[in-house]
């Protein structure tokens, strides 16, 4: 075996590196050529065996043969790739009622109100709630601009200095 766990093939004579679960049984590296040789001494060495010479041939053999076919039906058959049914919900016609004219939508369009908001807005709302669909993120960003407006709007809030803050309770002065 070489340095770096490489092994020299017995067909092809090139270096390749052994599969770890067969590192010690495997002779042949991975290419066509060499699989088939592989293939073949194995059945060479297979059949060099005396209990293995008549496997195939004799009344017995058949009987055992038989019996394993009727034990396993259509084992041997080819079967092609069966048809995919695509699974479809049926198609039941309902009744849409009075539609309403596009024009008199009185709602901001979802794409719109989409792209007013920053992108650290949108990835923080996913982030922190866990959605990642457009139309939840649009909803939950609707309910926190109305929350953050209702805060806003309070005239009982104290007022504070938003780049220093409110200072913290038995904090001395600086």
């Amino acid at each position: 075996m070489h340095i770096d766990g490489q092994r020299k093939c017995l067909c092809c004579g090139k270096f390749f590196m052994p599969d770890a679960r067969n590192r010690r049984g495997q002779r042949y590296c991975r290419e066509v050529g060499c699989r088939k040789a592989s293939k073949a001494e194995s059945q060479r060495r297979w059949l060099k065996q005396e209990a293995n010479r008549e496997y195939f041939a004799g009344d017995e053999n058949a009987a055992r043969v038989r019996a394993w076919r009727r034990a396993h039906p259509g084992y041997w058959k080819r079967t092609g790739r069966k048809a995919v049914v695509a699974l479809q919900d049926l198609l039941i016609t309902q009744d849409t009622g009075d539609q309403r004219d596009p024009e008199q939508d009185d709602g901001i369009a979802l794409q719109d109100h989409w792209q007013t908001q920053a992108p650290v807005v949108i990835g923080l709302i996913a982030h922190l709630t866990g959605i990642a669909l457009q139309e939840d993120i649009a909803s939950m960003t609707g309910r926190l601009i109305a929350k953050g407006q209702a805060l806003m709007s309070r005239n009982d809030a104290p007022k504070t200095d938003i780049a220093r803050g409110p200072a913290a309770t038995g904090a001395d002065g600086v």
